[in-house]
């Protein structure tokens, strides 16, 4: 009996053969489950950046505000310094609170600052139809506390 290289099994040669398909359907699945995945890593970084960009405002508010001469200067160092930092970590809607502990004047001798920022992070590829991007907003709040020299005086 001559012996044939021909496979016997009649799904080889048939015309709708699969051969291939799991390539696609493993391209097709890939895709379908990285694209999620994109869309997470890029999310989380930007409530990230929004974060430390919170922190820095805060931190750096109340050193500047501990150190300047007067209400006025306080007042204008807080602007300042928010300005820097809103710029520099693309912080859009910062709301500020700057409360001090006795409620005295503020700065003054011995009291301690509070400080704090609070900004919105607006989702990526979220439109603004039916207030969508409002709803889909994570709201990023950071706050610092800062003692103010014991010695400070208005000069």
């Amino acid at each position: 009996m001559p012996r044939s290289s021909r496979s016997i099994d009649p799904r080889a040669e048939s015309p709708g053969s699969e051969e291939g398909s799991a390539a696609v359907e493993f391209v097709l699945v890939g895709v379908l489950l990285l694209a999620p995945l994109v869309y997470l890593i890029l999310a989380l970084g930007l409530v990230q950046g929004q974060s430390l960009g919170a922190e820095a405002a805060a931190r750096h508010i109340a050193r500047a505000v501990s150190t300047a001469r007067d209400a006025d200067d306080a007042r204008a160092r807080a602007d300042a310094v928010l300005d820097a930092v809103s710029a520099e970590y693309g912080l859009d809607d910062v709301d500020l609170a700057i409360d001090c502990d006795p409620a005295a004047a503020c700065p003054s001798a011995g009291a301690t600052l509070h400080v704090r920022v609070r900004a919105v992070v607006a989702l990526p590829l979220v439109p603004a139809i039916l207030d969508l991007d409002r709803m889909a907003a994570i709201p990023v709040e950071a706050s610092a506390a800062h003692k103010v020299s014991r010695y400070w005086s208005e000069r």
